[in-house]
């Protein structure tokens, strides 16, 4: 008899998250932690990511490094694989998002939107694969969002880059998974963390964004953590190429 619960056990994985010390990639973090994985948390402020290796424990490390610096990826591949070896799950939860309307988008911003939420997944990910390809197993989770498929006020470049993730997440299922890995991506909706500074701290627009989704509210991070779970063990072996939304069916309606 099969043991559901064996498919979720990340016992004697190791784990790198990017944007590891807030939000969304800290929950992540935390929950294969929580899965048994051991955790390399990739962030660029340091005291945040000490709080998360006092969180997890001996079975965390961490690298402070900005993810967005394109020659800096071969060092910083280095340094996450020095832990505990070259991780067997990467989940890119690194973002930005400037909020910047069409009329106003400035070539700095557009840069280091594209540097951070594209570009930094693909060569992270080109980086880590070899080892994934000799194990015959890994798991890459791209994070998309409401983005991928609707266009917001000020969201022009964010959007961009998150409609770009979904074919990004097809296009590493298409190039890697024939060896073991699957690339799939999870597209959450409003949640509490803060990039969505903005958006929860206006009452009625947080109000009005829960009247959207089918289920009536906003986000929990914990609402993020058996989609994370299902998406980086043995219990999706054969889903690859998806965006997941976690959306209370925000996109639904």
């Amino acid at each position: 008899m099969v043991d559901p619960r064996a498919l979720f056990d990340l016992t004697g994985r190791v784990a790198c998250v990017t944007g590891a010390s807030s939000g969304l990639g800290r929950r992540a973090a935390m929950a294969l932690a929580g899965a048994g994985a051991r955790i390399v948390g990739v962030a660029r402020r340091p005291e945040a990511l000490d709080s998360l290796a006092q969180d997890i424990g001996d079975r965390a490390a961490t690298v402070v490094a900005d993810v967005a610096i394109r020659d800096g990826v071969p060092a910083l591949a280095d340094a996450i694989a020095a832990p505990f070896g070259s991780p067997d799950i990467i989940v890119h939860a690194a973002g930005i998002n400037t909020r910047q309307t069409a009329d106003d988008v400035t070539p700095e911003g557009w840069d280091r939107t594209m540097a951070l939420n594209l570009s930094a997944p693909f060569f992270l990910t080109q980086a880590l694969v070899p080892a994934m390809k000799a194990k015959g197993w890994g798991r890459i989770v791209n994070f998309a969002s409401l983005q991928t498929t609707r266009a917001f006020p000020g969201g022009i470049a964010y959007g961009a880059t998150k409609a770009g993730i979904a074919q990004l997440t097809r296009a590493m299922a298409e190039a890697w998974s024939a060896h073991g890995i699957t690339a799939n991506a999870i597209g959450p909706g409003f949640f509490p963390t803060e990039l969505t500074e903005a958006v929860f701290c206006d009452p009625e627009r947080a109000e009005r964004n829960a009247a959207q989704t089918c289920m009536q509210r906003n986000g929990r991070l914990e609402d993020m953590d058996g989609p994370m779970l299902f998406l980086c063990s043995d219990a999706s072996g054969y889903v690859t190429g998806q965006t997941l939304m976690v959306d209370g069916g925000f996109t639904a309606k």
